[in-house]
C-alpha cells in the first residue's frame, strides 16, 4: 500500500534530510564570509575575546576596484556593535596590516574602538600606515611587531579640486583631527608627531617619516613591541582588571 507521502512524491517516500541543518549552516557560513569575511557572529563560544583585522585599504565612502585587498568600514562599524552588546566578549584585538585609505572612515573606526566599554588591545603586524596610525593607538594598550613599519603623513587628496583655498582649509581641519586623535591617544608629544609627519627627504617625491617597531616604541607612538602573545596576555590582564574594579564598585554600593 501506498502512503499519501509516497503518491504525492511519484511512489518515493519523502525521508528528513538528517544533514539539512548542517548544510544550511555551512551555506550561512559561507555567505558571511564573503559578505563581511567573518564566519558568524563576533564570538566563537569558545572565546571571551573578539579578534578583528584591519587589513588592506580601509574602503570608506568610494568603492575601490575588485583587485584591491580593503577592509569595508560598514562592515566593522556593525561589529563593533555587537561587540559592545554582547556580554559573553570581555575583551578585544585589534590586528592591524593596512595601508592606509579612507580619513574619515578610518577616524570613524579609531573613535569606536576609543569609546568601547570593553578593553581593546591593538597589535601592528606588517604595517599600520596612514589613517591606520590612528586605528593603531585607539586602543588600551597598543603594540608593534619588531619588524612593523608606520609611516606618518600629511593627508592627500586625489582628483580635481576646485577652490584651493576653502579646500586647503578644509585639508588643514582634517588633518588637526587626526594629529589631536593620536596625541590624546598615545604618549608621543605633539612636536614631535609633526616633526615626523612633515620631515622632507625620507619619503620618495612627498613629505613624511616610515617609523619601525623600535622607533615607534620610542617616539611614544606605540605603547611596546611585541607579538601576538605578548597583546593576548597584556588584554587577559586588562579584562581580569576590569572585573575586579566591577566587583569592588559592586561591593561598595552594597556596604552602603
Amino acid at each position: 500500500m501506498i502512503s499519501t507521502n509516497e503518491r504525492i512524491n511519484g511512489g518515493r517516500s519523502e525521508q528528513p534530510d538528517p544533514g539539512g541543518d548542517e548544510k544550511k549552516k555551512a551555506s550561512a557560513a559561507i555567505e558571511s564570509i564573503g559578505q563581511l569575511g567573518t564566519t558568524g557572529p563576533p564570538v566563537p563560544a569558545e572565546s571571551n575575546i573578539f579578534c578583528m583585522s584591519i587589513i588592506g585599504q580601509v574602503e570608506g565612502h568610494m568603492i575601490l576596484p575588485p583587485q584591491n585587498k580593503t577592509t569595508k568600514y560598514e562592515h566593522v562599524i556593525p561589529q563593533l556593535v555587537a561587540v559592545e552588546q554582547n556580554h559573553k566578549i570581555e575583551g578585544v584585538l585589534i590586528v592591524l596590516n593596512t595601508v592606509g585609505g579612507d580619513v574619515e572612515a578610518g577616524l570613524a573606526i579609531a573613535e569606536m574602538i576609543a569609546s568601547l566599554s570593553k578593553p581593546a588591545v591593538t597589535l601592528v603586524l606588517g604595517g599600520g600606515h596612514s589613517i591606520g596610525v590612528p586605528i593603531a593607538v585607539a586602543g588600551d594598550k597598543s603594540f608593534i611587531a619588531e619588524s612593523a613599519t608606520m609611516t606618518i603623513h600629511p593627508i592627500r587628496l586625489n582628483g580635481m579640486v576646485i577652490g584651493v583655498p576653502q579646500t586647503f582649509e578644509y585639508l588643514d581641519k582634517m588633518q588637526e583631527r587626526v594629529v589631536r586623535f593620536v596625541i590624546a591617544h598615545s604618549n608621543i608629544k605633539e612636536r614631535k608627531f609633526k616633526e615626523l609627519m612633515f620631515k622632507t627627504g625620507e619619503l620618495a617625491r612627498d613629505i613624511g617619516t616610515t617609523v619601525i617597531g623600535p622607533d615607534a616604541v620610542k617616539h611614544g607612538l606605540i605603547d611596546e613591541m611585541g607579538g601576538l602573545g605578548d597583546a593576548l596576555r597584556a588584554l587577559s590582564q586588562l579584562i581580569d582588571h576590569r572585573k575586579a574594579s566591577a566587583l569592588e564598585t559592586e561591593e561598595g554600593s552594597e556596604e552602603k
